[in-house]
């Protein structure tokens, strides 16, 4: 079986066939970084990381970009709050979130475009819409024109009187139509703002992403994934203004959509208040048995997070390392088996992926003879290595060591504590220095950096 993926746009599974078998690209909606990210924003990062190594190994290779939103209205709010400029918040908190993903197992994307570094590729995609009659400069902001696109709602499938109904609420008088988004809005000096045709602004949210995706992935892309929450209005959104600004191109062929984490019977929302932060839950858990469980469910599905399903999955990677324990120091070769492959190769069928993986280990913990042990023993660290698990010694994950190694671990928490002490988040920084002398690692402050040592 090839590769099958669920296409939100044409609502089908259907065969995965790149415009360039040697590259295929794929862009996946990263972090706003104003603050540490909830469980609910890894799912994606985590599911489409392994979607990221299937395709690698289908095609040798993949062009994959995650981006950073580093401008934004609530970035200008948390810098305002302290009294700094926008980079002492998103320079802490970007270095955070790639902590975070990297002790969920998380492999950096090949591409990580920043919003900011990108000012001249947005700005020159505004102009082509400006001139294209798709865009129009008002009251120096400049917004884009949905009317001029017939096909806006083609991805949600909502239909556009409604859009527009439900946009009729507070509508800004320089709209010439309750639709129509923002692409550039002005700056006061108190905010971050670039030069531009409109005067001194800055960037909308969609159009950043439209820019970065072509500047390094090109007018068309194979695979845009992100939540379910963005497909409206935001993947709309890129849609429209991307397909405008490259002359009706299809801008993503292949729409993924992954569910969203439900906390205590309602969708996990910082609005909301009901989330788990990866900063504090990869410090309390094994950061694979996050992991596992961020994998337990479909990805297209919601996912109900728990406490209950954290201990769970602690249970069964008890058991899975201790099976890998228990054959013994045999030699094992690991490849990943056909039947993980297969599941894989069902829209990401992680579910299955994990059956067979159990399945794998009873008949590892029924084995006899030395060459069973040692074929048992690569197949589930073969079938592991498909998602991310089982691949610590079992000594190390019962002594619940995190995938970082400790002195990784630790130097990370000394970064942190310097850039929350640039933020001026003092308790943080007292915090992170009191929970390394319990752990016996004394930190002292030079000219040239922090020094540490183990007591």
């Amino acid at each position: 079986m090839s590769l099958h993926l669920y296409n939100s746009l044409t609502r089908r599974l259907e065969p995965f066939v790149p415009l360039d078998p040697a590259r295929p690209t794929m862009y996946l909606c990263g972090p706003t970084v104003y603050n540490y990210v909830h469980i609910g924003n890894a799912r994606g990062p985590v599911v489409f990381g392994v979607l990221a190594e299937v395709l690698r190994r289908r095609f040798g290779s993949v062009r994959y970009a995650r981006n950073i939103t580093d401008v934004d209205d609530k970035i200008n709010a948390a810098a305002r709050d302290i009294g700094a400029p926008i980079t002492t918040i998103t320079d802490r908190f970007a270095a955070a979130y790639r902590q975070d993903m990297a002790a969920l197992g998380v492999a950096p994307p090949d591409l990580e475009p920043e919003a900011t570094r990108h000012i001249p590729q947005i700005i020159a995609m505004i102009l082509d819409l400006v001139a294209s009659g798709h865009a129009y400069a008002a009251d120096g902001h400049v917004l884009f024109s949905v009317s001029s696109f017939p096909d806006y709602g083609k991805l949600s499938r909502r239909d556009p009187d409604d859009m527009l109904a439900g946009a009729r609420v507070e509508v800004a008088p320089y709209k010439r139509d309750p639709g129509d988004f923002v692409l550039w809005k002005p700056s006061t000096d108190d905010l971050p703002g670039w030069d531009s045709p409109w005067g001194r602004g800055r960037p909308g949210w969609h159009i950043e992403c439209s820019a970065m995706a072509a500047a390094h992935l090109g007018d068309t892309i194979d695979i845009h994934a992100g939540g379910v929450d963005l497909q409206f209005p935001h993947h709309e959104n890129e849609i429209a203004q991307s397909e405008c600004a490259h002359g009706g191109k299809p801008f993503a062929r292949y729409w993924l959509h992954n569910g969203m984490l439900n906390f205590g019977g309602a969708k996990m929302s910082k609005s909301v208040g009901n989330i788990e932060k990866v900063h504090d839950l990869v410090r309390a858990h094994p950061p694979e048995a996050l992991r596992y469980a961020l994998l337990s469910a479909q990805y297209r599905q919601p996912l109900e997070w728990s406490d209950e399903l954290i201990e769970r999955s602690v249970r069964t990677l008890d058991r899975l390392y201790g099976t890998l324990r228990d054959l013994g120091p045999v030699a094992a070769t690991p490849g990943i088996p056909g039947a993980i492959e297969a599941a894989l190769d069902d829209d990401l069928n992680t579910p299955q992926v994990l059956a067979e993986i159990a399945a794998i280990a009873t008949d590892a913990r029924k084995a006899e003879t030395p060459a069973e042990r040692q074929r048992l023993k690569s197949a589930l660290i073969g079938a592991g290595l498909a998602v991310g698990l089982l691949q610590q010694e079992p000594s190390a994950w019962f002594e619940r060591g995190a995938s970082l190694d400790d002195d990784a671990r630790i130097q990370a928490l000394i970064e942190e504590r310097a850039a929350a002490k640039k933020s001026r988040d003092f308790a943080r920084s007292d915090a992170i220095r009191d929970q390394l002398a319990r752990e016996g690692v004394l930190l002292e402050d030079t000219p040239q950096g922090v020094r540490w040592k183990r007591a």
